[in-house]
């Protein structure tokens, strides 16, 4: 390989290339080959030696590269096909397809998208004729006289089947693409007339049906209608009897009945009804039979007539009864017998469906809407009897043999019900409850007629779905669900476990029908000691203690008592623990005040004890664990512990809170903590975790107790200085934020504020001068502290100490991280920055210094590899620019622009002359100050004008 000069694309050469690509061990040589390659598929000469390497006598791979050659020539280098050429090209091609029509089968595909290619570029003007032209050669035999008729065939919807799927994939102007899918579009009469001869054949190979089928799913891309393909459709119902080609010919219909357009053609759609229905036999006995593949390819077809169709369907009211017995038919499939997903996988395809009907019958107008509901009113009620069964559990010793992903399959498709239900809440309204209670009622007091566990919970989920999310305070069966909840022997986990959720769905319920705790509450507290409830359990705890706070006073000891000792015996997994937390915080913020601190000295002191203990102990891998748990204890407490909250229910609220409180509770926690807390820190400094854990349990507090934190801000201050200046981390800086946001304003903590940010500063930038690279969380964080400081308290960089020229260039190298989280926080940065060019002088005289290095970065950003979604914050910056420096924006963006080849090589000089233009007049709307960035952005990257655009 070596000793081919790189000028000499002979056949030769290439064959030994590929020799050593596809046999030499040696990788380095592979990846050498492997690149002289490409330069040969780019070269003129490509043009001449691809024909060479398809002769007869060349082995497949040689032959598949040849193919894939001229593929790349027709579709990457079109431009540099010698003229006069095109005629010769086109039936060399056409006879190569023909050549290969028996294969091998990769050539032959290859030599079919390349000719697919070709045509793309020549229709309609240079060959208008191309798809008339290539059913003639290829049913003739023109140009393919070796092959023989079925080898022809399967040729020829080879290239029909390739040619829409090239002009999916190709990259080429909107306007282009329009015109090429039209052009194809007019053939498909002839097209569909091939197609469907083929599939009536009695005698046709099963291989050219199958490809007949996917050759019409390709066509459907180019928009063809229903109505230009009934006979077709006809014809793909007839071969579902057919077993070896039943799920392309499902496929097939599913693709045909779904385009969206067949709604301008009624008339068909209501032809395609009762071939539908006429299924119904073939579904019932796969059922039987126990045929999973069959139901499911036949309800799909169902469903999706049904749900694409449903609004052109319902509005032929003269043909109601043939939509009622499709709906009927989908019912079937929503009822498939059997456990979903190990004896069935047709009912879930369905539940969509529901929705959709649910959404057009009640966006009709008042008269048809009255005549359907009255039919489908008793269907829905049906419905939800059928989701109930499919939603039960079974047996527990079939349970037991299903596979952990048959289970959380199961679970899934639970959810997906509990979501069908709450929808179906807004059809049916209070009377579905009424009757989900009635039923429940019988199963728990009929003593002649045992139930099982499986159908009480089936009702309880039904209640739990729809209460989760709706409204059910002016239900009047709740207080019977609640009155029935203790009635229920809770002897299986899922049972119990339902009961526990709904009990949660019920807690805003509970808020206001107080008296009712007492029925439910203690079954909580009893399942709080299984840890097979933990999730559950926990939850219904926590939801209680946040909705009905103000009304647990009676029941504070209890929940108390019982949550320490679950606590103590570490029955539940760390999250949990958590949710308990936030629980009590909860419940012990609604406490009267001279009870308060009590109870949370107590609830606190046996886990303080325990980190002063660690705190004594070595430092290692065994007490890490431990220490964080119990700080994400405190600091999951804290966040909940609100006392502000006690006013909510006054009908007069008290003004908002801006002078600390006396001796809140959390403040003296922390002050009698803090020095265990600082011990800890310096026990685990080089631990991010650990102190990460440390910070949260002060921003939890800080954005509970908001100015009640007051006494605690300059011991804080301190302690995040000896943290950050020991071992810089994001969160240290995070905290540092909150505090700026609720205490910046304020002239008391002005002083230990300003030194911390000045610190914080001064090691930030020796982190940028040591190499920032390997900590973008802490430049992400430096630079959304930065932007909090400016919009809270910019007076702070009138400070001596605090350089805001660094901050600057920070921002400035900041903007070469390919994190988008610290792109976006530096774009943040430098929009509230620009927005103070008028009262800050540091940051006016910084602009005039280095405004146009700022355009410069900003705009080689622009014109990288830059997301939708980053150009959006990049135009925020440049929109602050506009707006606030005006004067000298026209005269930084014209000499950042002027260099050729910047920020692209693919921007002309008109390109960014325009751009200027269009930057400079935008100082009203942000909105399109965006669009002007992504276009520029787009341009840049030389995809302006292609389908890419739409996305972008």
């Amino acid at each position: 390989m070596e000793s081919v000069n790189a000028e000499e694309f002979t056949v030769e050469a290439v064959e030994r290339a590929l020799q050593q690509l596809y046999y030499d061990p040696d990788m380095g040589k592979k990846n050498v080959a492997q690149k002289w390659l490409t330069q040969a598929q780019a070269s003129p000469q490509a043009w001449h030696f691809c024909w060479a390497l398809l002769r007869p006598d060349k082995v497949p791979e040689i032959q598949f590269f040849g193919a894939s050659t001229l593929h790349a020539k027709i579709f990457r280098h079109w431009s540099d096909l010698p003229t006069g050429q095109l005629d010769s090209l086109r039936s060399q091609l056409i006879a190569q397809v023909g050549q290969f029509a028996s294969g091998p089968k990769m050539v032959l595909t290859r030599l079919c998208v390349a000719l697919a290619s070709l045509v793309l570029h020549v229709v309609p003007e240079t060959w208008p004729t191309a798809v008339p032209d290539l059913l003639c050669a290829f049913q003739t035999g023109e140009g393919v006289t070796e092959a023989d008729g079925q080898a022809r065939c399967l040729a020829l919807l080879e290239i029909l089947c390739v040619l829409p799927e090239e002009l999916q994939s190709c990259r080429i102007a909107a306007s282009r693409r329009s015109q090429l899918r039209s052009a194809l579009a007019v053939e498909w009469t002839s097209v569909c007339s091939l197609l469907q001869q083929l599939l009536q054949l009695a005698d046709a190979p099963c291989g050219v049906r199958e490809r007949v089928m996917r050759c019409v799913s390709s066509w459907l891309t180019l928009d063809i209608t229903l109505k230009d393909s009934e006979g077709l459709l006809q014809s793909c119902f007839a071969v579902l009897k057919e077993s070896e080609l039943f799920d392309i010919a499902v496929e097939t219909i599913v693709s045909i009945i779904s385009q969206p357009d067949c709604q301008r053609f009624a008339d068909s759609l209501l032809k395609v009804v009762p071939q539908v229905l006429g299924l119904q036999e073939q579904l019932k006995k796969a059922v039987r039979d126990g045929d999973m593949e069959t139901s499911h390819g036949i309800c799909r077809i169902a469903v999706a007539l049904g749900e694409t169709h449903c609004r052109t369907l319902l509005e032929q009211v003269d043909h109601w009864q043939g939509f009622q017995a499709l709906v009927s038919m989908i019912m079937s499939c929503t009822g498939t017998p059997g456990r979903y997903p190990v004896d069935e996988t047709s009912s879930s395809l369905t539940l969509t469906f529901w929705y959709t009907l649910q959404d057009e019958v009640t966006s009709l107008d008042a008269e048809r809407q009255t005549l359907y509901l009255q039919i489908y009113r008793p269907v829905y009620f049906q419905l939800v009897d059928v989701l109930l069964q499919k939603a039960c559990f079974p047996r527990d010793e079939d349970y037991a043999t299903w596979s952990a992903d048959d289970k959380e399959q199961f679970r899934t498709y639970r959810v997906d019900i509990s979501d069908t239900l709450m929808y179906v809440y807004e059809l049916l309204g209070p009377e579905l409850l009424r009757n989900l209670y009635d039923k429940l009622g019988t199963l728990l007091t009929d003593t002649t007629h045992p139930s099982s566990w499986q159908d009480i919970e089936a009702l309880l989920f039904g209640f739990q779905s729809i209460a989760e999310t709706v409204d059910v305070s002016y239900s009047d069966v709740i207080p019977g669900l609640i009155g029935l909840i203790p009635l229920i022997t809770a002897n299986n986990i899922q049972l119990a476990e339902t009961i526990m959720f709904t009990i949660g769905s019920l807690a805003e319920w509970l808020a206001d029908h107080s008296l009712m705790l007492a029925s439910v509450l203690p079954v909580v507290l009893h399942g709080l000691s299984n840890p097979d409830l933990s999730v559950s359990c926990v939850s219904a705890l926590k939801r209680i203690c946040r909705e009905c706070r103000h009304d647990l006073h009676l029941h504070a000891s209890d929940i108390m008592a019982v949550s320490q000792a679950v606590l103590d015996k570490e029955i539940h997994k760390s999250p949990q623990c958590m949710w308990i937390m936030q629980a009590l915080g909860f419940l012990l913020s609604a406490l009267p005040s001279e009870e308060i601190l009590g109870k949370l000295l107590s609830l606190v002191t046996p886990h303080i004890q325990q980190l002063e203990k660690l705190a004594n102990e070595l430092a290692s891998s065994a007490n890490k664990l431990p220490t964080i748990h119990i700080l994400g204890l405190l600091s999951n407490l804290f966040s909940t512990f609100d006392l502000n909250k006690q006013s909510e229910r006054l009908e007069v609220m008290r003004p908002v809170q801006t002078q600390p409180r006396n001796n809140n509770p959390v403040v003296v926690v922390l002050q009698q903590a803090f020095p265990l807390i600082q011990t800890v820190l310096n026990k685990w400094l080089n631990e991010p975790e650990v102190v990460e854990a440390v910070c949260a349990v002060f921003e939890k507090s800080l954005k509970t107790l908001i100015h009640d934190f007051a006494p605690l801000v300059t011991q804080l201050c301190e302690l995040i200085g000896q943290m950050f200046s020991a071992y810089p981390q994001a969160s240290a800086l995070d905290l540092t934020r909150q505090l700026v946001h609720v205490f910046g304003c304020e002239k008391d903590h002005f002083t230990p504020i300003t030194a911390l940010l000045e610190l914080i500063t001064n090691i930030t930038m020796s982190i940028f001068q040591l190499g920032s690279r390997d900590h973008p969380d802490v430049v992400e964080s430096f630079m959304q502290l930065h932007a909090q400081v400016l919009r809270r308290k910019s007076e702070l960089y009138l400070s001596d100490h605090l350089d805001i020229k660094a901050v600057f260039y920070c921002g400035i190298l900041s903007f070469k991280f390919p994190e988008a989280p610290t792109l976006k926080a530096t774009c943040l940065l430098f929009t509230e920055l620009i927005s103070h060019c008028e009262d800050v002088p540091a940051v006016r005289e910084l602009l005039q210094d280095d405004g146009k290095l700022l355009l410069q970065t900003l705009l080689e950003a622009i014109g990288g590899e830059c997301p939708s979604s980053l150009a959006e914050h990049y135009a925020e910056v440049l929109f602050s620019v506009s707006r606030n420096c005006p004067s000298v924006l026209s005269l930084w963006l014209r000499e950042a622009l002027l260099p050729p080849g910047f920020p692209s090589a693919h921007l002309t000089a008109e390109n960014k002359e325009h751009f200027c233009q269009q930057i400079l007049r935008e100082q009203a709307s942000k909105r399109r100050m965006k669009d002007i960035v992504k276009e520029f952005a787009l341009l840049s990257r030389g995809l302006e004008g292609t389908e890419y655009t739409a996305s972008y």
